[in-house]
């Protein structure tokens, strides 16, 4: 059974919120370049919030991810207790799932691990009918590759994964992955702690597809990413801007929204979008399969797809966001905000950088492959 999440109480946006019921491959992912038409309105379907049965929710999420003023709304709406345990990778997630934990309503998988998932009957049926507010997405987010018709998941968040650089640290310009390899940055990067994002783009400094499944092509990314290994002062998937807004580091290979919030304390933080190619992910929410709350997972799933919550959202972690009503309740409620998040590559990344992402996929038996890699560049071996 997962811990309870610290509860830090509602602020009072929050309550009012609650109390007035308010309301890949290169991608295909187009950048908005305007705010979002207002003219249909969002779905609200606060006031059918249905009655449930259940008296908790188990979520397992990354970590520093769901607003906690959006989990004491829900709570406080549906008289729920919502626990909250939180993993580092999607590899973690479903060595846990493989190894039959249980008890848990709603699970936040990766694009690549919700077809990993689905394949092995890890996931339970999502009717997408019963979800009021499902609408409010912008259609190019639904019925993505890795699941057709959203028979599993729905759009959580989405984003790239590119480079953060300290431009008061760096004086030569950074533009590409290959740039990390320089020996100015000696100790001086830090590395989200994930095997598909690491490899991945060292397989693109190699002109190779960051998917490759390739045992020669993954045997000289290996010796590549054993050249950059004097150059990576840690590993952090958590919160990597923390070492960079520490000074502890002068780049890193990061999440867009952890560049987005450290640029909102530092902006001499900047973020980069690399020549061969960046990661391009979609993060989803789901149910594992038989959750034991299932009212209370489908009820929460709903919530987070409303406006005023996917607000909240993009307010606590400033990622891309896939709720076309959400980013329209931003434009009406934090214009400032709202044209930091057009304004930023990060979340707003241009059309011509969208175009040459690559998005993480299944790579089925080869992912010994790339276990045993990552395992031996991190040991040293």
């Amino acid at each position: 059974m997962p811990s309870p999440f610290i509860v830090r109480g509602l602020t009072a946006l929050a309550l009012a919120w609650a109390a007035s019921g308010c309301q890949a491959s290169p991608t295909a992912v187009e950048s908005p370049a305007a705010a979002p038409d207002t003219t249909a309105a969002p779905s609200d379907a606060t006031a059918a919030a249905p009655r449930l049965t259940s008296t908790e929710l188990n979520l397992y999420a990354w970590s520093e991810y769901i607003p906690q003023d959006l989990l004491d709304a829900f709570a406080a709406e549906h008289g729920i207790r919502v626990n909250y345990d939180a993993f580092s990778s999607n590899e973690e997630l479903l060595a846990k799932m493989q190894a039959g934990a249980a008890g848990y309503d709603v699970i936040l998988p990766s694009d690549y691990m919700v077809t990993v998932m689905a394949k092995q009957g890890m996931l339970e049926p999502l009717d997408t009918s019963l979800l009021a507010n499902f609408g409010n997405l912008d259609p190019q987010f639904v019925d993505r590759p890795y699941d057709p018709g959203n028979a599993y998941s729905v759009p959580y968040q989405w984003g790239t994964v590119g480079i953060a650089v300290d431009t008061a640290a760096v004086s030569t310009p950074v533009t590409a992955w290959a740039d990390l390899w320089d020996p100015a940055f000696a100790q001086g990067l830090v590395m989200v702690d994930d095997e598909r994002e690491v490899i991945g783009l060292t397989l693109m400094t190699l002109g190779h597809d960051r998917n490759s499944t390739d045992p020669a092509e993954l045997e000289a990314a290996k010796a590549r990413l054993a050249a950059l290994k004097p150059n990576i002062r840690l590993f952090d998937s958590d919160s990597p801007k923390t070492a960079l807004l520490a000074g502890e580091v002068k780049a890193g290979v990061v999440w867009n929204g952890e560049a987005a919030l450290a640029h909102r304390e530092n902006p001499a933080i900047a973020y980069v979008l690399p020549a061969e190619g960046c990661g391009i992910w979609f993060d989803n929410l789901a149910m594992p399969k038989d959750p034991p709350h299932k009212d209370a997972a489908l009820a929460f799933i709903d919530f987070v797809l409303r406006p005023d919550m996917s607000m909240l959202i993009t307010r606590d972690f400033p990622y891309s966001n896939p709720n076309a009503a959400g980013l329209a309740a931003l434009a009406e409620a934090e214009p400032e905000l709202y044209a930091a998040y057009m304004a930023y590559p990060a979340t707003n990344p241009p059309a011509a950088d969208l175009a040459k992402c690559q998005a993480i996929v299944d790579i089925g038996d080869a992912l010994p492959l790339w276990d045993k890699l990552w395992t031996d560049v991190k040991s040293g071996e």
